[in-house]
């Protein structure tokens, strides 16, 4: 074998680059930044004055105690001290958190209930599943008019069908200890079709053949759907809870047409106290502060649905 030493290469370089090229690419960089800024500038102007000015501003506006109309003062923490010993923003809070509790589980399960129907291939099945999401195109302002007709205890339409079936008169929407529960029927009406949507694509995607191996171990139907589909279904199942969530605890439109918080603030909600406080009883600073109360409500919210879904994330990692 030959001893003699390798000869030595150099990596070639690259040939050098003109100083007017390079200037030239300089220019050309900065026109297409330019261009680039000329085209979102004016989505960024719109996020900025719509979403972060807003937040910002009133978040200053929580500590101080303003009108809109007259100069405020700083007050500091004195609106959130006052809201804990506010007994009308305790009662808003009791009914958010009542509302969300009978909402948020119906809409989920009564959506799942309707997708595991709607999930087969039988006569007029697109029908069907257009019946159940027309309800949640309709605005909630044409939900409440609608139902406030239905509703009314003089001359509306359920109280004359009670009538004809020998049952007495209701209240409903006027009626302190029915409004609430109404407003969450009304509400699952409109609901519980953006869950069957989303349920039903889930569904389409739960591998067919996990079903055909439980079906040939012997699992029944009951069995499948436990330890089948359900375990699939569970990253949606989170996502709709955090959406459904952040709804329930964020509803006005519905409770401005129909009940206006009423009556005796049976339905008056953190948002139509926010409202209430900022544009009827003209303390922004106080509704303000009632509305960060919501925020953070909602961040740690999501951030427990996240945590739990992580952890279910490592688990089902570990038994991998």
């Amino acid at each position: 074998m030959s001893t003699l030493p390798r000869a030595l290469t150099l990596a070639p370089q690259a040939p050098a680059v003109p100083a007017a090229d390079r200037r030239a690419a300089r220019r050309r960089a900065r026109r297409e930044r330019a261009t680039a800024w000329a085209f979102i500038s004016p989505s960024v102007v719109v996020i900025l004055g719509l979403s972060i000015v807003p937040v910002v501003w009133s978040l200053l506006l929580s500590f101080r105690a303003d009108d809109l109309v007259t100069p405020g003062r700083w007050v500091g923490l004195d609106n959130y001290r006052a809201l804990v010993q506010d007994p009308n923003f305790r009662t808003a809070v009791g009914n958010t958190l009542l509302y969300s509790a009978l909402y948020v589980p119906l809409s989920l399960v009564g959506g799942l209930a309707l997708a595991l129907a709607l999930n087969r291939s039988i006569r007029f099945i697109g029908l069907y599943r257009t019946l159940v999401f027309i309800p949640f195109v309709v605005s909630a302002t044409a939900q409440g008019v609608l139902f406030s007709f239905i509703l009314d205890p003089d001359f509306g339409v359920a109280n004359a069908l009670l009538h004809h079936l020998g049952i007495s008169r209701q209240g409903f929407l006027s009626d302190p200890g029915q409004a609430l529960y109404l407003l969450v029927l009304i509400s699952l009406w409109n609901g519980v079709g953006f869950c069957v949507v989303v349920y039903l694509a889930a569904l389409q995607d739960v591998p067919p053949e996990l079903v055909e191996s439980a079906r040939l171990d012997g699992a029944n139907r009951r069995q499948i759907l436990w330890n089948v589909t359900l375990p699939a279904l569970t990253p949606v199942t989170v996502f709709l809870l955090l959406w459904q969530l952040i709804t329930a605890l964020q509803v006005f439109d519905l409770i401005y047409v129909t009940t206006k918080g009423g009556p005796l603030d049976s339905t008056t909600v953190v948002v139509y106290f926010v409202w209430q406080q900022a544009f009827q009883l003209f303390t922004a600073g106080y509704g303000a502060a009632s509305a960060y109360v919501l925020a953070v409500a909602l961040l740690l919210a999501g951030g427990a649905l996240h945590l739990l879904r992580r952890r279910q994330g490592r688990t089902e990692g570990a038994a991998r």
